[in-house]
């Protein structure tokens, strides 16, 4: 290695695998001591923390048969759960241990969960179905019905309420409710992506024609936010709820929600690389920091607050397909298209 290159963060203080197949999702469990990566071979890849400087270390396992579409913590403190195109959810425990929780007709394709450290709500889609369960997973709280094929579902901050994007807008439920009535939030097109602010003050989906759209949520009124030169894969708050940050373009698109944003005001751009689009955005828990994927297989970490630029890693293993943030903050997991799979040490030292 060239003495003139400094060592990337990932060098210093990460490991990266190379897996069969491409890292279709990562997830790290709620209580932050496991990275799950899933593939399109079927495989679920943990690491536990004792491991992410050793890559040799981490356990695979065959978990379905077939590509894994949805991986997402389970609502417990340990454990993961994924969804596949053999129509089946599966939970992966924390001593590596497979048990099955659905077996359906229709493939798994959003899965998300909810918990504030003594209730959970699981929530997973299949063809134009959400399904609720409790958090063992094997209860069925209720089954809610959507006009076309769900492209997104999430959970807002408090568990109280869960939301779905599809064709023609977003729907918008209470979990609790004794009775289902949907909260219809209409806009022609082909939405795909779907994310809730933090304080429950907006809901904003992707679309297919690159291009965002959102609701105000006190009074249903539509913000469209434009300008994309490709489709928006990823989107998320800060954990205050200042910021939307997207991919879509050659830097770190962030939107403002605050004083009357974003309405009328232009986004912010936080760091890129030059013709190399981003694919993939998540945002830390603790502090003002983005991290970002791009195309070529790059990964920055961004202050927002200061505008100051971290590389994690360099190219190469092709797009970023999944970026994610440990809960505590002390862990970046990162996949791509052609099969890496990457976790970086956060931790104090």
């Amino acid at each position: 290695m060239n003495n003139a290159t400094s060592p990337s963060l990932l060098e210093r203080r990460g490991a990266i695998r190379q897996l069969e197949g491409q890292v279709t999702g990562c997830a790290i469990a709620r209580d932050s001591q496991q990275v799950a990566f899933a593939t399109g071979e079927g495989d679920v890849v943990v690491a536990s923390r004792a491991d992410w400087g050793r890559s040799d270390a981490w356990d695979v396992t065959t978990v379905h048969d077939g590509a894994i579409l949805a991986i997402a913590p389970d609502a417990a403190e340990t454990g993961f759960l994924t969804g596949g195109d053999d129509n089946a959810l599966r939970r992966t425990a924390a001593d590596g241990s497979v048990s099955d929780l659905v077996q359906g007709r229709r493939w798994i394709e959003h899965i998300t969960t909810w918990s504030n450290g003594k209730d959970g709500v699981i929530a997973f889609a299949s063809g134009k179905q959400v399904e609720l369960r409790d958090a063992t997973g094997h209860t069925t709280l209720k089954v809610l019905e959507h006009p076309s094929t769900v492209s997104g579902i999430v959970f807002d901050a408090k568990g109280k309420r869960i939301a779905a994007s599809h064709y023609n807008g977003a729907s918008m439920w209470f979990v609790q409710a004794k009775v289902d009535t949907v909260r219809p939030l209409e806009w022609k097109g082909s939405h795909i992506g779907i994310a809730i602010h933090p304080a429950g003050e907006a809901l904003v989906t992707s679309m297919q024609e690159s291009e965002l759209h959102g609701w105000r949520l006190s009074d249903g009124h539509n913000m469209r936010m434009s300008g994309y030169p490709s489709k928006v894969q990823s989107m998320a708050f800060t954990r205050n709820g200042k910021w939307l940050v997207t991919s879509g373009a050659d830097t770190i698109v962030m939107w403002p929600f605050f004083g009357g944003g974003p309405m009328g005001k232009p986004p912010v751009e936080a760091g890129g690389i030059p013709g190399v689009i981003c694919t993939r955005i998540a945002c830390h828990p603790v502090h003002d920091i983005v991290a970002a994927g791009f195309a070529d297989g790059s990964v920055l970490m961004a202050d927002t607050a200061a505008q100051r630029i971290l590389p994690v890693c360099m190219a190469g293993g092709g797009p970023v397909s999944t970026l994610a943030f440990s809960p505590d903050g002390c862990a970046l997991a990162f996949g791509t298209e052609d099969g890496r799979a990457a976790v970086v040490d956060l931790s104090a030292r």
